[in-house]
């Protein structure tokens, strides 16, 4: 809470991080409260949606927020104007209702309850939100209800099914569950693929001026060396190395003439500014953060950060967006931050402009600066992670406001009998947006030689290719497959990919996704039994109608309807006939402990060996086909010397010796961060009743020791070496410091 003293307003905030900033901008005649989040939300243990009463939602407070709500409603009695002001999106429409629903029983209380948004926390942006308030877009609020039915909807009725079906403790997700079938469609794509061999032939050649220069066979004879069509794919034409070295052979006889010299002068635009998708991509690629990191960092920058003397400051607009569009005043002191720096050269005649994706959406901006505060300038204020992604937003927005870069791209015909070859260079003319970008073009440049000049041939070379199956998605694929194929939202993103991981359905192998059994298992299991809810068209067309709602063109009710009657028959008639859970399958292996036969069962972690003497013999192991899986690490056994490799148990991945059963050590993963009281490692454990918590690697020594989970970001509030995770009662995930005395504590914003 802010100062409290004499007031004649009230604003009330979504997040805790953003009333300090807006209570110094907004002055002593202002209270500005938090609500930390959602304040209101379905029941976590029952539907709460009434089926037979038109999809009725019932809200419930969320365990935790009476003390919240009781404070606001105190602090609203004697306001005289109370302002609403979570974030500019879907979900802060809603909790701004559900606030004005607990303060006033959604009455305007005489006027006096008003919905404002701040695009970015600024001096600027938010007394001009305060000057022109408006009213709580209901339109908004009933497409986020929508979304939040239908997620409910999926969630509590599928779920149990995959239970009875499958296996326990399994989960299904309406958006999900789209994003683990498009992983495990790549997976089968890559295990399908037939690798062809084809060559190509390169070569060096030597005219009338230097430098030497290489250039590539084009075609033979008319027919192109590499023909890609667009119905048989790729089509090579020289294919083996027999094949290779005949058409060597053929080329070495002939004289290389230089046919023709066409020089062209090719313009190349900068990229526009990040929205939120393409800002987890970028992050992802350049920086190594995964898209929920991302967020979260985004998040502290747009709330506000502590600049010494100037006092807290919100550094970019609000990170959730889909549009490209620039503020007008941005755009002013973006093109004279870029005159100043660079030259009048480097200005274009007018602000270039970027296309807006969806209507929906117009009113936002891009995610950009809020002000010239180049990242240098702030560096001393912001922790490792903070820079590193302003500079990334910094770099991206003044370069969209540059002129275009400038090439000269010069390509070489040259015919050597029936054979033609091509060599392409280009030289950089005008750097343009190029000079603010990190990424450049390297010049390839092609000697000054004349048409017809005949070329002394220096060397020729086949070089052997293999075609190569699709990669397996990284973050920044995989955000970009669903930004493309209309899956979910930019407030989702981050979300989708934690949750596949954290419910086992995907690993993250060399920083890609890869389907885990469990996963294909689920996965086919729902294609087969409800093909239309995961479809990928399906799926896109349900997020169209969500922003319909939201236009207006759609009433909410009516969407939910024609959603769930097929799904309600589908689910009726997977209950009935789909296939139930794998049964053990017999092997000829008997137990190493006590002789009884072997089984191989199937659980949350995928197929294992386990005793049929179970409950008297408990011994389980890892099938044979899937011991090579195991992840080798550099630690070695304390007790035997062997090495140690990532097993995964009840409570997650351990350390285990790779002679087992021979040898039973074992010992607990670090986290990767350092206990803040002797910079030992923090480590997973699990306490006598078996519920894992976390402490210092040099326990007894360090007493050190939380529930909750470690999380590699420094507190946004007081610069701790990390901040802790948990989950509140009614799901939600919540970041916070370790430190009581800080206080700092963040809702996660998460998906269904």
């Amino acid at each position: 809470m802010a100062l409290k003293g004499e007031m004649s307003s009230l604003v009330i905030v979504e997040s805790p991080a953003k009333v300090k900033t807006i209570h110094k901008i907004l002055g002593k005649e202002f209270l500005v409260m938090a609500s930390v989040g959602h304040i209101k939300d379905l029941p976590k243990k029952e539907m709460g949606i009434d089926i037979e009463k038109d999809f009725e939602p019932v809200y419930v407070v969320i365990p935790g927020k009476e003390k919240i709500i009781k404070e606001l409603k105190e602090a609203s009695k004697t306001a005289k104007h109370i302002y609403l002001a979570p974030d500019p999106d879907r979900e802060g429409e809603a909790i701004a209702y559900h606030i004005a629903v607990e303060i006033a029983g959604g009455k305007e209380l005489n006027g006096r309850i008003f919905r404002v948004a701040f695009n970015e926390i600024t001096d600027r942006a938010v007394k001009e939100a305060i000057k022109q308030p408006g009213k709580i877009d209901m339109k908004k609020v009933d497409a986020q209800q929508a979304r939040r039915i239908l997620d409910r909807l999926v969630g509590y009725k599928l779920s149990p099914l995959l239970w009875k079906k499958v296996s326990g403790r399994l989960s299904a997700g309406r958006v999900q569950s789209v994003a683990v079938r498009i992983v495990v469609e790549r997976e089968r794509e890559i295990e399908s693929f037939e690798t062809e061999e084809y060559w190509s032939i390169v070569a060096t050649l030597e005219g009338s001026k230097t430098p030497q220069f290489q250039a590539e066979l084009y075609k033979i004879a008319d027919a192109l060396i590499i023909n890609r069509d667009a119905e048989k794919g790729q089509q090579f034409l020289v294919r083996g190395s027999a094949s290779a070295d005949a058409t060597l052979d053929s080329l070495k006889q002939g004289e290389f003439i230089l046919t023709d010299i066409e020089k062209k002068i090719r313009r190349r635009m900068p990229y526009p500014p990040f929205i939120t998708s393409t800002l987890q991509q970028e992050a992802s690629r350049k920086l190594g953060f995964s898209a929920k990191k991302t967020m979260l960092v985004s998040q502290q920058l747009y709330e506000g950060i502590e600049l010494g003397k100037e006092g807290s400051h919100g550094l970019i607009t609000y990170m959730r967006t889909d549009s490209v569009r620039v503020a007008k005043e941005a755009e002013v002191w973006a093109r004279a931050f870029i005159e100043k720096t660079f030259g009048k050269d480097y200005v274009p005649e007018t602000p270039p402009e970027y296309k807006v994706k969806g209507k929906a959406q117009e009113a936002h901006e891009a995610i950009r600066p809020t002000s010239e505060r180049p990242p240098d300038s702030i560096k001393p204020f912001l922790s490792k992670d903070q820079y590193s992604l302003y500079s990334l937003i910094w770099q991206r927005f003044i370069s969209s406001q540059m002129s275009p870069a400038v090439f000269e791209q010069t390509t070489f015909t040259i015919v050597s009998n029936s054979a033609v070859f091509r060599a392409t260079g280009s030289v950089i003319k005008f750097k343009g947006f190029m000079a603010m970008s990190a990424e450049g073009v390297e010049d390839r440049i092609l000697p000054q030689l004349k048409k017809g000049e005949e070329l002394r041939l220096i060397d020729i070379t086949p070089l052997q290719h293999f075609t190569e199956p699709p990669p397996r998605y990284t973050e920044a694929t995989l955000v970009k497959a669903l930004e493309e194929k209309g899956i979910g939202r930019p407030s989702t993103y981050a979300t989708i990919l934690s949750t596949i991981v954290d419910r086992k359905y995907a690993d993250k192998q060399d920083g890609r996704f890869v389907p885990t059994e469990l996963g294909v298992i689920v996965n086919d299991f729902l294609v087969e039994q409800f093909p239309e809810l995961i479809d990928i068209r399906f799926t896109a067309k349900m997020e169209e109608e969500l922003d319909r709602i939201e236009s207006g063109g759609l009433k909410w009710v009516k969407v939910i309807k024609d959603f769930y009657k097929p799904f309600s028959k589908d689910l009726d008639e997977a209950t009935k006939t789909a296939k139930v859970k794998p049964k053990d399958i017999p092997t000829d292996e008997l137990c190493q402990m006590c002789g009884m036969p072997m089984v191989i069962k199937w659980g949350r972690h995928g197929r294992f060996m386990a005793c049929t003497g179970y409950p008297a013999c408990k011994n389980t192991k890892p099938i044979e086909a899937e011991k090579a899986s195991i992840l080798l690490t550099e630690e070695v056994c304390e007790k035997c010397g062997a090495g140690m490799v990532v097993k995964t148990g009840r409570f997650g991945k351990f350390l285990a010796c790779s002679r087992y059963p021979e040898c039973k050590s074992t010992k607990p993963m670090s986290t990767g961060v350092k206990c803040p009281l002797d910079n030992g490692d923090i480590v997973e454990r699990r306490s006598k009743k078996g519920k894992p918590f976390f402490s210092c690697s040099n326990y007894p020594q360090c007493k050190f020791a939380t529930w909750y989970k470690p999380v590699s970001l420094k507190c946004p509030q007081c610069s701790r070496e990390f901040l802790l995770e948990k989950k509140d009662k009614s799901g939600r995930l919540i970041h916070f410091c370790y430190d009581k005395k800080c206080g700092y504590s963040m809702e996660v914003t998460q998906a269904g």
